[in-house]
């Protein structure tokens, strides 16, 4: 390692570096910063693919899920649908009756 004292310049062992010296070891940290560089954006490039990779593979199960939800809501609407179907033929008068009364309450609270 160079030092620099009073305009001299010396080496690590205590002789004086020449220019050709401090350029060789200037070349030196130059290759030392581009291998750098260099393994630097290879483990950004890899780190990059994998986080792609983890997010399509998120983005696949949550699609996947929210199919199996979508099918399920519809499943139970389809349920729904047909118990008040049964029930209005059952019971015609009780269902008029219920129609009734949930269409004046909403009448009620519309004129407010």
């Amino acid at each position: 390692m160079a030092t620099a004292a009073a305009g001299k310049t010396r080496t690590g062992n205590g002789t004086k570096a020449t220019p050709e010296d401090l350029e060789a070891e200037i070349a030196r940290l130059r290759e030392d910063v581009a291998r750098l560089a260099e393994q630097l954006a290879r483990t950004g490039e890899h780190s990059m693919a994998a986080a792609k990779r983890a997010a399509s593979q998120g983005a696949e199960q949550l699609r996947v899920k929210g199919e199996a939800a979508v099918e399920a809501l519809r499943s139970n609407a389809d349920d729904i649908e047909q118990q008040v179907t049964d029930a209005v033929r059952e019971k015609p008068l009780t269902a008029l009756a219920i129609a009734a009364g949930v269409g004046y309450f909403f009448a009620l609270l519309s004129r407010r």
